[in-house]
C-alpha cells in the first residue's frame, strides 16, 4: 500500500527520458486503512495530571494478557498521526511515512478503584500507563507527542506479549520491600505494591518517589488513601525544584532532596520508620540512571554515587539469587 507519483525527467535536448517513482505521504483514505491494519487496542480513558503528564488506560481488542506486575508492554502509533504543538520539529523520511513508531512502557495500576477497593493489575480489563510528554530531546521525540494527541476512543497498537524481569520473584510474605523511583518510574512499583497488598503481604512495603515538583505526583491522592487503609504500607515523596528546594531564604528550606541524599542523611529511614537491613529487605530501583548509579561498560566514572553504590556499601548486592538483600533495577531513560 503506497501513494506514488511517476515523474519523467530528461536532458534539455530531449534525447532521453527516465521515469522516476516519487513516494508521497499517505492520503486520508490510506491513513484510515493503515489504522485498521496496524492498531489492535483502544484508549478507553485518559486522565491528565497536567499538560505534560497523564495516565492512559488502554484496552486491547482481545482479552488482557496475564502478566507479572513490574513487566512492560510496547505501545505504538503510526508516523502518519499528528503531534502536539510546540514539539521539536520532525523531518520524516519517505520510508517512515507508513511505519509505526514503538516504545516499551511499564504497566502501572490505579491502586484503588472507584469504590476505594484495592485494584491490582490482575483484576483490570485494561492496561494503565503513566507517561510524561517529551517535547524535545537529542533526536525529535516520536511517540509521546503523538500519544498526547490521542482522545478517548482513539486506536493504538499494543504488543500482544508482555515481558520483563523486573518482578517480585523471591519476595517472601514477611520480607520488607522498598521501592525507589524518579518520576514515572513509579509505574511498575504501583503495580507491584498493589499485588503485594492483594496477596496479604505481612512485611513492610515502602514506596519512595522523587519528582521535580509536587504537581508531578500523579498518584499522590490514591497513595495517601492507600497508606490509611494498609498500616504496613508507606508512601514517601520528595522534590527537587520547589521553593523549599531551591530558595535558601524560604521558610522550611531543605535543599534538593534526591533519593541518594535522603538515604545517606538518614531522612529516609526516619520517615519510613524502617531500617534498610539487607537481612530482610528487597530493594527495587526504577528511573533516572543517575539515581540508580548505573554505569554502562566504557562509560566515564560517575560524578556522584547512585543508589547502587550507596546500598552496596550497606551490604546489599545486585540481583542474582532469591532472598532479601538484593537490588533490582530498571532504567527509565
Amino acid at each position: 500500500m503506497s501513494n506514488t507519483q511517476h515523474v519523467t525527467t530528461g536532458n534539455r535536448k530531449g534525447i532521453r527520458s527516465v521515469n522516476k517513482t516519487v513516494e508521497l505521504p499517505p492520503t486520508e483514505i490510506e491513513v484510515e486503512e493503515l489504522r485498521q491494519t496496524s492498531y489492535n487496542a483502544t484508549l478507553i480513558q485518559r486522565i491528565d495530571i497536567h499538560e505534560e503528564l497523564a495516565l492512559f488506560r488502554i484496552q486491547p481488542d482481545s482479552a488482557v494478557v496475564p502478566f507479572q506486575p513490574g513487566q512492560y508492554l510496547t505501545l505504538g502509533l503510526g508516523y502518519w498521526e499528528s503531534r502536539v504543538s510546540n514539539s521539536q520539529a520532525e523531518v520524516l523520511e519517505p520510508k517512515q511515512w507508513r511505519k509505526v513508531v514503538k516504545r516499551a512502557y511499564s504497566i502501572s495500576c490505579p491502586m484503588l478503584d472507584s469504590m476505594e477497593q484495592l485494584a491490582p493489575c490482575s483484576q483490570l480489563d485494561y492496561y494503565e500507563f503513566y507517561v510524561t510528554l517529551v517535547r524535545r530531546a537529542e533526536h525529535p521525540p516520536a511517540l509521546t507527542p503523538r500519544l498526547f494527541q490521542m482522545q478517548e476512543g482513539d486506536r493504538i497498537f499494543a504488543a500482544p506479549r508482555i515481558v520483563g524481569t523486573y518482578v517480585l520473584d523471591g519476595v517472601g510474605p514477611d520480607d520488607d520491600v522498598v521501592f525507589f523511583a524518579t518520576g514515572t518510574g513509579e509505574a511498575p512499583h504501583n503495580a507491584m505494591s498493589a499485588e503485594l497488598l492483594h496477596r496479604g503481604h505481612r512485611g513492610r512495603i515502602v514506596s519512595a518517589t522523587c519528582v521535580r515538583l509536587r504537581r508531578d505526583l500523579g498518584y499522590l491522592a490514591a497513595q495517601t488513601r492507600l497508606t490509611v487503609k494498609y498500616p504496613n504500607y508507606v508512601y514517601l515523596h520528595f522534590t527537587t525544584r520547589e521553593a523549599e528546594n531551591t530558595n535558601p531564604g524560604f521558610h522550611g528550606f531543605v535543599g534538593k532532596q534526591h533519593l541518594q541524599q535522603v538515604v545517606e542523611s538518614g531522612l529516609f529511614e526516619a520517615a519510613a520508620g524502617l531500617k534498610l537491613d539487607p537481612k530482610r529487605t528487597h530493594i527495587f530501583l526504577c528511573g533516572n540512571p543517575a539515581m540508580i548509579g548505573y554505569q554502562p561498560p566504557g562509560a566515564p566514572p560517575l560524578t556522584s554515587p547512585g543508589m547502587l553504590q550507596i546500598l552496596r556499601q550497606r551490604g546489599f548486592h545486585d540481583h542474582g539469587s532469591d532472598g532479601p538483600g538484593q537490588i533490582r533495577f530498571e532504567k527509565y531513560w
